[in-house]
Formats: structure tokens, sequence, C-alpha cells
């Protein structure tokens, strides 16, 4: 994976996280100060995408395995990240949550392929320690 394309991804421990915004904050955030932002979203999901296209300035890219195959999701990856900007990837569901009990097309095994790195969203709601 080329390493001139600054990226992120953005996962959780489960759905409902708090990922979406969380995303849309930290491309508001960049955005405000400044930074190019691109916004892509794991999956075919276009509600979330929504709200990253607004959040970035720009149209959301989704990235998904299962449906465009790897070298597809890679080459999407390649023909819209931005090299001086910040590239935002939000996962879906929780980070290894994949289509089997071995997470196949998982948050996981998309950062593995974009060799990028992974934030997790953690909520944190009614813990005590």
């Amino acid at each position: 994976m080329d390493s001139r394309f600054p990226r992120m991804i953005l996962a959780g421990e489960r759905g409902g996280a708090g990922k979406t915004l969380t995303a849309i904050a930290l491309l508001a955030a960049w955005r405000a100060h400044g930074r190019s932002c691109m916004a892509f979203k794991k999956g075919p999901d276009y509600i979330d995408s929504a709200w990253l296209s607004a959040a970035a300035g720009g149209a959301c890219r989704n990235l998904d395995t299962f449906l465009m195959g790897e070298r597809v999701v890679v080459r999407s990856f390649h023909d819209h990240a931005l090299r001086d900007g910040v590239n935002l990837i939000e996962g879906n569901r929780g980070l290894f949550d994949g289509v089997d009990s071995e997470g196949a097309f998982s948050t996981a095994e998309l950062a593995k392929l974009l060799a990028a790195p992974v934030v997790v969203v953690l909520d944190c709601e009614k813990q005590t320690r």
C-alpha cells in the first residue's frame, strides 16, 4: 500500500459506539483548521456517507471488499485519497465483525488491506472504572 496517503480507520467495539459522530467531529475540526479532508465509509452504507460527505466538504467514497473485491477497493482508495490531506475511513459495526466467525470482510481486514492505523471508539456509558 502506498504510504503517500495519510490515512486512519475509525472503528468501534460494536455498532452504535459513536463512530459516525466522532468521524463527523474530526472532519469538521480538521476542516476548521484548514486541512483538506477525504471521507471513506466501509460497506455500502449511504446514510452515514451523506453525513461524512457534508463534514468533509466533498463526496464520501464507499469501500466494500465484499461487494467490490479487494483490488477495486484498493484502486478506489488510491484514486480518491488525498496526498496532502487527511483520509478518514469510518468502519462499520465492530472492528472484527464480518460475515463469519473469522471476521471475513471486517473493518480489521480493511485496515490490513489498506495498511491503515486503527483508532477505536469506545462507548463507556455506565462504566465506573
